[in-house]
């Protein structure tokens, strides 16, 4: 079983882990948990020096607690350079650095990464996805590589 795990680890994209940083409650539920706005940070997986802060709505009640329900398709996004920058690997341009699903099968949030070389800045997008049919909602973020005072 242990070995299993590994190798799919192996074989995944290495993705970004958010760390929920706080949240707020939105709608009061008699059942389950409230319905919230969630603040969850996670460190680019490829780019030493780079954290992106993401806010996002997450259904409460007795599905919400269980795992059920479907969270809304919006979120707002921000990224800091938060220390010299340097990148780990090749970066390719519309590759996913994170991804959560937002409800139990078709529906997933994701962060999208591109590089404008023209005018060296990174640039992070945050978008919903559904097998179907996804949403227009997005948000962006762009962060200048500049030189890091140590």
């Amino acid at each position: 079983m242990r070995r299993t795990s590994l190798l799919l680890a192996a074989l995944l994209p290495s993705l970004a882990l958010a760390e929920q940083i706080g949240e707020v409650s939105t709608v009061f539920k008699w059942f389950g948990p409230n319905d919230r706005i969630v603040v969850e940070a996670f460190d680019d997986p490829k780019v030493q020096g780079v954290t992106c802060y993401l806010s996002r709505p997450r259904t409460g009640g007795v599905k919400g607690g269980l795992g059920l329900a479907e969270d809304r398709a919006e979120a707002s996004i921000a990224c800091r350079q938060v220390d010299k920058i340097s990148f780990r690997e090749e970066l390719k341009d519309g590759e996913v650095v994170f991804k959560e699903r937002t409800s139990l099968v078709f529906k997933s949030m994701q962060v999208v990464r591109f590089f404008d070389e023209k005018r060296n800045t990174l640039v992070y997008l945050v978008y919903s996805d559904r097998v179907i049919e996804g949403s227009p909602q997005n948000a962006v973020t762009a962060i200048p590589i500049l030189p890091w005072r140590e």
